[in-house]
């Protein structure tokens, strides 16, 4: 039997701190998300500043800068503001795709039916939106600009959300959350396929051998991280030599990485009893059985969450007030005018986001529901959907990357004042129509 000092069982626990309070990890996303949203409003407002101001030729200069990469006979050259797009921006699908799959098999989204109304919503808001823009520029110069209007911001609109707190019912959150996750996923096929230049099957090759070295990696039990990130790194750059879009590379990569965990609570606890069951001695911290015994115990708690998981944790707070940010710095800024507001393509973006959003999450929520694929939450009313529909237009991030892809020289400048017109409007009405879906009723008053 082993003697345990007084006090003993005191120390089984952990300590505790704030972020024990926050141990939900849907919670605990909403709020990263919800805090990113406010950082990344702050740099768009001091971009928009500070490319109206009397330094804004700097300023906007700055982003061009060439900077190239070589690797023997590879040349990857582009401006700053390129790499930023190209480059952290696939740490942004990366992590996309991690949320999307871990809401998929672990998270709140594992009833099919369930997750069918918020699929059904998003594509509605992909189909309607670009339709409208279509018909509204055919056969203008805007039109290849269709992709815009597709895609739906998530920290905006979570933000949105933190900003009536517990007024609003949970299932609204999971719903946009959801929502918006395949949106961007659809958004980023829309750029594979719409705004890829011409393809090098050498590379794509090359590329999809990357990825089989991967799967093979995890299917012999190789969990080091930088292999990965190494491997990584390498389809990343042959996906950008082949002609694809680079930052498609983060969405293959998120849907590949497991979502199961390695150790299993069986086999945690049973580590952990080996802790415990041994005395403590007294030879010091050398090869001892008491040291074995820990790291074991180390790499089984740390392997006792899944490799999604555990990265959605480190790159989440990287991605929302690091990457974001920079990004929208980076491409917010434009010279506002009343002339470029006045422009087709801004009306043109304007009605896709304000107007075919909203009809078509709706419509297409209300066709899932009738032919009986998805099911509703009772607390997700039409009045409080139709409130998340219209937050559902604000488009920034993802409006601002297609646009750079998809238009060049003023109409870059007059796409953006759309997206910034739409993402307000949007944001303005959803919000006053979730406000008056959270009132309560006369009877509730009294």
């Amino acid at each position: 039997m082993i003697d345990r000092p007084l006090g003993a069982s005191a120390s089984v626990k952990l300590p505790h701190g704030l972020i024990d309070r926050i141990t939900p990890p849907f919670v605990k996303f909403l709020r990263i998300e919800a805090a990113g949203g406010a950082v990344l409003l702050l740099f768009t407002i001091a971009a928009l500043i500070l490319s109206n101001s009397p330094w804004s030729g700097s300023f906007l200069g700055l982003w061009e800068t060439q900077l190239e990469l070589r690797l023997g006979s590879l040349e990857f050259s582009r401006s700053l503001k390129g790499w930023i797009n190209d480059g952290l921006m696939t740490l942004f699908f990366f992590l996309v795709a991690l949320e999307l799959k871990r809401e998929l098999v672990l998270g709140e989204m594992r009833n099919p039916r369930m997750a069918a109304l918020s699929v059904a919503a998003a594509v509605g808001g992909m189909i309607t939106p670009a339709a409208v823009f279509i018909a509204l520029q055919w056969g203008l110069p805007g039109h290849h600009g269709w992709g815009i209007v597709m895609a739906t911001d998530t920290a905006f609109v979570i933000a949105c959300l933190a900003l009536l707190g517990s007024r609003i019912p949970h299932s609204l959150r999971v719903f946009m959350l959801f929502l918006a996750i395949v949106d961007d996923i659809g958004a980023i096929l829309v750029v594979a396929i719409g705004y890829s230049s011409f393809l090098d099957w050498r590379m794509l090759a090359l590329a999809a051998l990357s990825v089989v070295i991967l799967r093979v990696l995890a299917r012999i039990g190789i969990r080091r991280l930088p292999i990965y990130f190494l491997v990584g790194a390498l389809t990343w750059l042959a996906i950008d030599a082949s002609g694809l879009h680079a930052t498609v590379t983060g969405v293959i990569l998120g849907l590949m990485t497991p979502a199961r965990r390695w150790v299993s609570d069986g086999r945690l606890y049973a580590i952990l009893d080996q802790v415990i069951a041994h005395p403590t001695q007294s030879q010091g911290s050398g090869d001892t059985r008491d040291r074995k015994t820990l790291l074991i115990a180390e790499i089984a708690a740390r392997e006792s969450l899944s490799p999604v998981e555990r990265l959605e944790m480190a790159l989440h707070p990287w991605v929302s007030f690091c990457i974001m940010p920079i990004f929208a710095l980076a491409n917010a800024g434009l010279q506002l005018s009343w002339a470029g507001a006045m422009q087709p393509v801004s009306t043109a973006i304007f009605l896709g986001f304000f107007v075919g959003k909203p009809a078509g999450i709706l419509l297409f929520s209300w066709l899932a529901l009738r032919s009986g694929l998805a099911t509703r939450p009772p607390d997700l009313g039409w009045n409080v959907m139709a409130g998340g529909s219209f937050l559902a237009g604000i488009g920034f991030t993802m409006a601002l990357f297609i646009a750079n892809l998809a238009l060049d020289g003023p109409l870059i400048d007059s796409a953006k004042i759309g997206i910034f017109m739409a993402s307000l409007c949007s944001a303005g009405v959803g919000l006053a129509l979730l406000m008056r879906a959270s009132r309560p009723t006369p009877s509730e008053r009294s």
